[in-house]
């Protein structure tokens, strides 16, 4: 969406959403809109080193002003939008799921449930009562009952009195909420959708495949590792782990004495998450401070520091996969996306401690061409998924029920009118023909046996 145009276009390749990306180690902006094929083509990209956000959450708001300021200027030079709102991911470990069951009664138990039914019931849940400082930022049916016929995945077109549904709700702190509006409106923007992360990254790494077989979803960020799991393309359940890939990067400050940016070098350029990969004679030199020789670190050392901390974050990451109750049910295995999934043999040491199938998720399963290949990196699978967000609902449902509803009033008028000349039609057949008939053929026959009984007299 940009300033010039805000309305919605009736054409979806004339729209254009803008991802903003909101992390602990980058703030990224990313343009995009839909080519003739479906396609998310990117026009823009643009980043900034974010300085002001800790494990997901503002803390320092003019420094991520100026960063989304400067990650936004880039974006719209590069694409030619005068960008005006955005589509923003949440995250944090203040971020909370949980299942709550809600129903309503329908005042017509014969007439079919409609889109609208579904609507009000979901709309219903989002006046749900939460505890003093969150807020509801989310909220997904799971499965409905109609009149105690339970686990209907799509209720609109049977009949009931009883619409009842689980739904996923998903929660924020209110102030960490107020931060990221704070941050956006003094970067001269607004708001369209705010998105939990690892909800966005879903719809950019994940195929449809994947969702209905069993899936989950692990992003690896700078602050946090957030966790999705899908089961019959339905999320059912969320989960955001404080630790990340910063926590890695202090870890080999700490291990190897060295200043935090070379630690970070380090861990991208040689980093393995599996010390039994790295040679114990492989020797790195880090360049030392002024005056000062330079340090040695041996490769074997370096893996070993990454490996404890990422075993701890995988456990972490296990525990919720069994708390969600589908650890069985995993046929799509694990995806991982995110920067820290960038680290060498990381797929091999979640299918060691897990036993799933894993595999690395890069952001191309909803994409054309783009201007940079540079997009295609899982470090940007979020900002692609939050422009996608802008296209696709997060639910495969209400996408349908959005089809549903723009169908044209005429064409369901002229349809019923069909329908009710062809019942008017069948009822004089029957009315004037068969019924006609059927008197005739009993009239004809009770004169045929008077005649014979005359006769036998």
């Amino acid at each position: 969406m940009y300033k010039e145009n805000n309305q919605s276009h009736p054409n979806q390749n004339d729209k254009i959403v803008v991802g903003l990306d909101i992390g602990t180690t980058k703030i990224c902006a990313i343009v995009g809109r839909k080519n003739e094929y479906g396609k998310l083509e990117i026009l823009g990209i643009g980043k900034a080193v974010s300085e002001g956000v800790i494990r997901g959450m503002v803390t320092n708001i003019n420094l991520t002003v100026t960063a989304i300021e400067k990650a936004i200027k880039e974006a719209s030079d590069q694409s030619g939008i005068d960008i005006g709102v955005v589509n923003v991911g949440i995250a944090g470990q203040h971020i909370k799921s949980s299942v709550h069951h809600h129903g309503i009664n329908r005042p017509g138990g014969d007439e079919e449930i409609s889109v609208d039914d579904v609507n009000r019931l979901t709309a219903d849940m989002y006046r749900t009562v939460m505890p003093f400082g969150n807020e509801i930022i989310h909220v997904m049916p799971q499965v409905y009952t109609v009149d105690y016929e339970e686990n209907i995945k799509d209720p609109v077109g049977m009949t009931g009195v009883r619409l009842e549904a689980d739904f996923h709700v998903i929660t924020a702190n209110t102030n960490a909420i107020k931060n990221i509006n704070r941050c956006v409106q003094k970067g001269d923007l607004a708001i369209d959708n705010l998105i939990l992360e690892p909800i966005a990254s879903s719809m950019s790494v994940l195929s449809e495949e994947e969702k209905e077989a069993g899936v989950c979803l692990v992003d690896i960020g700078g602050g946090t590792t957030d966790i999705a799991i899908f089961y019959d393309n339905i999320i059912r359940h969320t989960a955001v782990i404080p630790f990340g890939g910063d926590i890695i990067t202090s870890d080999i400050k700490t291990g190897c004495n060295i200043m935090h940016k070379q630690a970070d070098e380090l861990k991208i350029k040689f980093g393995s998450a599996l010390a039994s990969e790295a040679r114990a004679n492989d020797i790195i030199t880090v360049k030392g401070l002024r005056d000062r020789p330079a340090k040695e670190i041996s490769a074997k050392n370096l893996a070993s520091i990454i490996q404890c901390r990422m075993e701890e974050i995988l456990e972490l990451v296990h525990s919720e996969i069994i708390c969600s109750g589908y650890e069985d049910r995993l046929a799509g295995g694990i995806v991982i996306t995110g920067g820290g999934a960038q680290l060498q043999n990381l797929k091999q040491l979640f299918e060691l401690m897990t036993g799933q199938h894993t595999r690395i998720g890069y952001p191309n399963e909803h994409l054309g061409k783009s201007k940079t290949e540079l997009v295609k990196s899982p470090m940007y699978a979020t900002a692609v998924g939050l422009v996608l967000a802008g296209f696709w609902s997060i639910d495969e449902r209400a996408n349908k029920y959005s089809d549903i509803s723009e169908k044209p009033a005429v064409e369901a008028v002229d349809k019923n009118k069909k329908v009710q000349e062809k019942n008017y039609k069948d009822d004089t057949k029957s009315l004037f023909g068969f019924n006609l008939k059927k008197a005739s053929d009993r009239l004809k026959g009770l004169l045929m046996d008077d005649i014979d009984d005359k006769q036998d007299y």
